[in-house]
């Protein structure tokens, strides 16, 4: 038997075994129901696709280390995937979700059992849709509670409670979606941002249903913040409260006492809340962080209540905290940057120091011809999106299907490792002849074990703004960042290298640029994109594919018998 078929053997042995020992272990099984149900807000009613009819849907409680399986039936109209957004699932890409990625769709009336692995995640993270724009109310919030026997490095709260920030629309989210990608220009703006799936009462027909935070005096509550949001970086306040930040997703940070936050959509960020101001309510908000110039916001704020226990005379409202700007980028990019990840005995920092690849690349708004030159771009084009001047384009059949199976004709390999065109990335005035990128199905392979950085630099080709970098199959150290262009003789040297914060998603600055480290040690197909939906859907993704070890243990697995057919 040839040394390649005994690992082969020893792969599928492992997991039969491992699959045997959940068995007998009890493990935990979930039940997702995907469906549609009527939901009224801001005084109209509407069908929205759910899990199991609720929105937000339902919160999964683990442990570190866990290992869980959750059963998704489609009853909706639309193909589903669910993605785990920031478990790093180790060498079982096969339930991350990204439809085309890692699986075909879950199509209407079909089933898939999600096999979820949490292995160093602790804190807050989230799952949702990944298919189209139905994750704008498919999602819900995943609370990975320490291990059985360890606790939090910080006193233990008096409650905790996740805080889900998202976006509605009056209009049914398909039919928008459809009309954005039909028209080749921006999408409509929200019609309001929500706090646990309510607007909150500033908005019409919502003062009965705004969510109130219950407190007693004198406590302290954890608040695991969710930015679900289609579109929108936000900032969020607590009227008259200060808030310390102690975890961003699914990792400790050195506590950050702050009076607002900057969260990207996919972001999570838990914050500790001490109730010790005079007794009343206090509103909770958020609203917009939006930097790209001349493109349409939802300039509303949403709101939830923090209403004190204890008798006392109510004031008619409640005073709304005072939140930056909608276009402030350094109150967002100051606040990202000073996070710091704990660094302590129990919670060590592994930051790769000798890089073994270097990478590089551009993160850009674009423009493609408009075949009837009527679109709603710049000069009749249509608007589109790429990395390193590649704009992606979903195959037919999954990556990773393709990649296991050795299927060719799929997708390429050669994704540059650098951009392929160099000039003055945030320059005011750009040639035109920049803004058109090329459109391809192009993945970046990576050898096992390599230690990568990444300089994701932001262009102001199209349009500068920020755009929130999601890397799925791993977390990452946000090891620097900085306004205007990468200067890789400067630059380097102002790098954290000590306590930089470890994340799963970054905001790349407008007109500027964010460099992570990881190390290439998680073998399979893994999603890179922006968080930004609009900018998902126009081509602002790729793909890592990062190989085999040499040892079984370093190896992907096999796939599960019911993935959803193509």
């Amino acid at each position: 038997m040839s040394l390649t078929m005994r690992f082969s053997v020893l792969q599928i042995l492992g997991l039969l075994i491992l699959d045997g020992l959940l068995h007998c272990q009890g493990l935990a099984r979930h039940t997702f129901v995907v469906k549609d149900v009527p939901y009224t807000r801001l005084c109209s009613t509407k069908n929205i696709l759910t899990v199991n009819g609720q929105f937000p849907g339902p919160t999964l409680h683990v442990n570190k280390g866990d290992t869980i399986v959750v059963d998704v039936l489609n009853k909706g109209n639309y193909n589903i995937t669910i993605h785990w957004h920031g478990v790093n699932q180790p060498r079982y890409p096969w339930s991350d979700g990204p439809e085309y990625i890692t699986q075909c769709p879950i199509q209407p009336g079909q089933k898939f059992s999600q096999k979820i692995i949490f292995s160093s995640e602790e804190g807050t993270l989230w799952w949702h849709a990944h298919s189209d724009w139905t994750r704008a109310t498919v999602h819900g919030a995943i609370i990975i509670h320490p291990k059985k026997g360890t606790s939090y490095p910080f006193p233990k709260p008096h409650a905790e409670v996740p805080i889900i920030l998202g976006e509605w629309w009056k209009k049914d989210i398909m039919e928008l979606y459809n009309e954005f990608r039909e028209s080749g220009g921006d999408p409509n703006v929200s019609d309001a941002y929500t706090i646990n799936g309510q607007p909150g009462d500033l908005y019409p027909c919502s003062k009965s249903e705004t969510f109130k935070l219950m407190v007693d005096y004198g406590k302290t509550y954890l608040l695991r913040i969710i930015n679900a949001a289609v579109q929108d970086i936000l900032f969020f306040a607590i009227a008259k409260h200060n808030i310390t930040v102690v975890g961003t997703d699914a990792s400790y940070t050195k506590p950050l006492k702050t009076d607002y936050i900057a969260i990207s959509p996919g972001q999570t960020i838990d914050v500790l809340l001490e109730t010790n101001q005079a007794l009343g309510d206090y509103y909770m908000a958020a609203k917009v962080y939006s930097s790209a110039n001349g493109v349409a916001y939802d300039n509303t704020t949403t709101t939830a209540i923090v209403h004190y226990n204890q008798n006392y005379n109510a004031s008619s409202r409640p005073q709304l905290p005072n939140l930056p700007s909608y276009n402030d980028t350094n109150a967002s990019a100051n606040f990202t940057g000073s996070l710091r990840s704990l660094a302590d005995d129990n919670h060590p920092v592994h930051v790769p120091l000798n890089i073994s690849t270097p990478l590089m690349f551009t993160v850009s708004v674009n423009t493609l011809p408009c075949s009837t030159n009527s679109c709603q771009g710049p000069n009749g084009n249509r608007l589109a999106a790429s990395v390193n001047n590649i704009s992606f384009e979903l195959p037919s059949i999954d990556i990773l299907q393709a990649y296991y199976n050795h299927i060719s004709g799929v997708y390429g390999d050669q994704f540059p490792s650098f951009p392929p065109f160099i000039f003055n990335f945030t320059a005011e005035d750009l040639p035109l002849a920049l803004e058109t990128p090329k459109r391809d199905t192009e993945v970046k392979v990576l050898e096992y074990n390599s230690t990568v950085e990444l300089v994701l630099q932001g262009t102001n080709l199209a349009a500068g703004t920020d755009h929130p970098m999601h890397l799925h199959g791993y977390s990452f150290y946000v090891v620097g960042w900085g306004f205007g262009n990468f200067d890789k003789d400067k630059d380097p040297s102002r790098y954290n290298l000590v306590d930089p914060p470890l994340q799963n998603t970054i905001a790349v600055p407008k007109n500027g640029w964010a460099t992570i480290r990881f190390k290439a040690d998680n073998p399979g197909v893994w999603f890179m994109h922006c968080h930004l939906e609009r900018h998902l859907s126009w081509g602002m993704d790729m793909t890592f594919i990062v190989k085999n070890g040499s040892n079984p243990e370093a190896q992907l697995l096999p796939p599960p018998s019911d993935m959803p057919p193509c």
